[in-house]
């Protein structure tokens, strides 16, 4: 998978000494346990981390991507996919990646099994939601999260790290699809496609959570020397920009 999971055995001692409620520890087996402790622990050291005075080029970060059953987490969608890869400046380390199906516990779409190739077979045998977000945040651990129309991405995980852990998402997320809007106002549309194509990034297979983070991570590294090109130079300085 990638060579960034280790054991968390260290965190099954914060469930010991009560780093959960007993309320939700009667709820969920020793493992599961141990994996919201985990996550819920590294939601409280991200908030102790301020990664704003970085130069773009330095940046520790994770571009990912979710798949998912529909687009409203609050009314019964459910990620069905992970995608992540590791990004250290403009270098994308493409042998540190992270990629995994969830089971949603609930069919797939017809038209989501189209678009993702992932059917209900591969869902009911894929492991549970906490699992994979244990996973998934062992692997991203304090770096910057990337995404493209990072909204989306957002909303699934704050349902998914609330529904598991009680806890919101602490990392920093910063949008391509933003940034592009920033660097492009002129262009008609600001979806990956388009961009992709505007920035000559080769298409490989759209819709599988990996494979898409991939794509976005070239895009990301591609655009710095946009960035950079109006002298904006820090993690800071470009939130400072986007958010006017």
């Amino acid at each position: 998978m990638n060579d960034r999971l280790g054991p968390m055995g260290r965190i099954w001692n914060l469930y010991k000494k009560g780093g959960l409620s007993s309320a939700v520890a009667s709820m969920i087996d020793s493992k599961s346990a141990q994996q919201v402790a985990f996550i819920r622990s590294a939601m409280k050291m991200q908030r102790q981390s301020s990664p704003l005075d970085v130069p773009l080029d330095q940046l520790q970060a994770v571009v990912f991507d979710l798949e998912t059953t529909g687009f409203r987490p609050h009314s019964g969608d459910e990620i069905i996919s992970f995608g992540a890869v590791a990004v250290a400046g403009r270098q994308i380390n493409e042998e540190r990646t992270y990629h995994s199906l969830v089971n949603p516990n609930r069919p797939i779409p017809p038209e989501i099994e189209k678009l993702t190739g992932i059917t209900d077979r591969m869902a009911r045998e894929a492991p549970p939601l906490i699992a994979v977000l244990g996973q998934f945040f062992e692997f991203v651990q304090r770096d910057v999260l990337i995404a493209h129309g990072s909204g989306h991405d957002k909303q699934f995980l704050n349902a998914a790290l609330w529904k598991t852990s009680k806890i919101r998402l602490t990392h920093r997320v910063l949008d391509t699809m933003m940034v592009a809007k920033w660097l492009h106002p002129d262009m008609k549309s600001h979806d990956l496609d388009s961009l992709l194509d505007a920035y000559e990034v080769p298409v490989t297979r759209r819709h599988d959570a990996l494979e898409d983070s991939i794509m976005t991570a070239k895009l990301w590294v591609k655009m710095i020397d946009r960035i950079k090109e109006r002298r904006v130079v820090t993690l800071g300085d470009l939130y400072m920009y986007l958010s006017r």
